[in-house]
């Protein structure tokens, strides 16, 4: 792991010391569980963003084969 300094408002400080007491963890898992679940989040609506830019943008191409007739090819009976 690498070591982090951050700086924590007051009330951050005791509300988070207030969490590692109550739940038996240390102050800096909760904050790097914290950081985990950010990353995720963001991760997840970054995805999600690319794929709103990127539906659809085949639509108008004229220059492509028909897939639907390349995919009859495929259909077995």
């Amino acid at each position: 792991m690498i070591r982090t300094r951050i700086y924590l408002t007051e009330r951050q400080r005791r509300e988070l010391a207030d969490m590692a007491t109550a739940t038996g963890k240390k102050q800096s898992e909760l904050i790097r569980e914290a950081v985990d679940r950010l990353i995720e989040k963001e991760s997840r609506a970054w995805r999600e963003a690319v794929l709103q830019k990127t539906a659809g943008i085949w639509k108008d191409r004229t220059d492509l084969p028909d897939f639907d007739e390349i995919r009859s090819d495929w259909d077995r009976y």
